[in-house]
């Protein structure tokens, strides 16, 4: 499982547009966005993989200025096996 919060900036005449692509994203979900074009986005993948080809994803929105990694939590390597 990979978690993580980015920024994403938009053009603020834009805004509108990038945020309903975002949402129509699966595994993103947007916490706050400003007036000046600025969202907040959480992210859950199954996988760094997925989250990688998500973040790609989201550059290639237009209208997106910049996507700013935050915070990311992966737990790839599952939890030790019980003796």
């Amino acid at each position: 499982m990979n978690i993580s919060s980015l920024i994403v900036r938009a053009r603020p005449e834009q805004c509108p547009e990038v945020r309903t692509a975002l949402e129509a994203m699966p595994g993103l979900e947007i916490r706050a966005a400003t007036e000046a074009g600025q969202l907040i986005v959480v992210a859950e993948h199954p996988d760094a993989s997925a989250a990688a080809d998500s973040y790609v994803a989201m550059h290639q929105i237009e209208g997106v200025l910049s996507v700013s990694l935050v915070y990311q939590r992966n737990d790839d390597a599952g939890t030790p096996e019980e003796s």
